[in-house]
């Protein structure tokens, strides 16, 4: 996985490459610790920094944060700000009033919204949490490796063909020997991870959205700001997308500096070393301050920048694109089913699960990418990281 919105991005993704073919290095639990310390507080203090000067551009009012933390909370601002309300905004409203515990309100997230003197919400940031960056990398990697089982598929069939003198498109395969033929080519391609042949593919694995911003204007302003922002020197728009069925939105992918003084001048100032201080890191250490993870980053990072309406965005919360509904659906829409992808999705968790924990010392890659596993073993993994009790009744 390859995460544009980390100044760390190639050093993890070399981890990861080398975990996925079961070959850690003994460093290797202290520098997913420092990864995600440092490139999380780099993340944050940038996103809030983009978000004050994209507010400026577009609304030109003052205006406050408000750090969030589950989405109750942000629907229970969004739902307070009427903002004139159109028929349909009310209506959803209204659903959400007679039964919010219905919107998943319980569900985590990293967030700061921004308010102005009226409580009119205009914009946000969120930092995209472990799990969905997991599922996220889980989906980018399963579908990069089922190409390459079915590229190993089709070349045996070739072969077969071949060896009958039949040319490809007219050799008929029988439905089981197709069935066969698939197992041994995913046994195929778990076997090069494991003698470490095989090259993960980098853009096939890029994520752009860790870091991710919205502004809530009206069309006009919205317009106003994509106008603004190609004119900005320091600030490249990479990609461009339209949303236009049931989810409405423009989405961005802005490339941005970030500025090393001041971010390490902000954790010494916000004393970020304390949120830090059951990662096994020592508190000397993290006292030391940002500039000694800062050998080999990226000047820039990518951000995503999503435009929206208020009743656009009144709808992904609450109507007919709900966010969270967008996500099970994701989950469920998975053309690759079997151990390999499971695997894929279990060893990414793993991985965060180390760089969060107290533990730094890791003499092992607790999942193999050719084993069988079942969920139980991922979550007992993480509770030994956090030495917590199995709650085994026969103890």
């Amino acid at each position: 996985m390859y995460l544009t919105s980390f100044i760390h991005r190639n050093a993890l993704f070399n981890i990861a490459e080398r975990w996925f073919c079961n070959r850690p290095e003994s460093g290797d639990g202290r520098s997913l610790t420092e990864i995600l310390i440092c490139d999380g507080f780099v993340v944050k203090e940038t996103l809030a920094v983009l978000t004050e000067r994209l507010l400026d551009m577009t609304h030109r009012r003052p205006f406050h944060q408000k750090p969030i933390r589950s989405k109750g909370e942000l629907r229970d601002i969004i739902c307070g700000d009427d903002q004139g309300a159109e028929p349909r905004v009310a209506e959803l409203f209204r659903r959400y009033r007679e039964n919010p515990d219905y919107y998943y309100r319980e569900a985590p997230t990293n967030s700061m919204v921004y308010l102005d003197e009226q409580n009119h919400l205009l914009g946000s940031f969120r930092i995209k949490r472990p799990k969905r960056i997991a599922e996220k990398a889980n989906r980018r990697i399963a579908d990069w490796i089922f190409g390459k089982v079915i590229a190993q598929a089709q070349e045996m069939a070739r072969e077969r063909a071949r060896q009958s003198g039949v040319p490809l498109d007219g050799f008929v395969t029988p439905y089981e020997e197709m069935l066969r033929e698939f197992i041994r080519a995913e046994e195929f391609i778990a076997g090069s991870f494991r003698d470490g042949s095989i090259k993960f593919d980098r853009a096939a694995l890029t994520i752009q959205d860790v870091g991710a911003i919205k502004i809530i204007a009206g069309n006009n302003e919205l317009q106003q700001l994509e106008k603004a922002l190609i004119q900005t020197p320091d600030i490249a728009v990479l990609e461009r997308e339209d949303f236009n069925g049931k989810y409405k939105a423009a989405n961005l992918i802005l490339e941005v500096p970030w500025d090393s003084a001041y971010v390490c001048q902000r954790y010494r100032e916000s004393r970020a070393w304390e949120r830090y201080l059951d990662r096994g890191i020592l508190e000397d250490d993290l006292k030391k301050g940002l500039e000694q993870f800062l050998g080999d980053v990226e000047p820039k990072i990518n951000i995503e920048v999503i435009l929206s309406t208020f009743p656009d965005m009144v709808e992904s919360e609450f109507g007919s694109s709900i966010h969270e509904e967008r996500i099970i659906a994701q989950r469920d829409d998975k053309h690759y089913r079997g151990y390999i992808p499971m695997n894929v999705e279990f060893l990414v968790e793993s991985l965060f699960a180390v760089g969060f924990s107290p533990k730094i010392d890791i003499d092992r890659v607790p999942i193999k990418l050719w084993g069988r596993y079942l969920p139980e073993t991922l979550s007992s993994y993480i509770r030994q990281l956090y030495n917590l009790p199995e709650h085994d009744l026969l103890h």
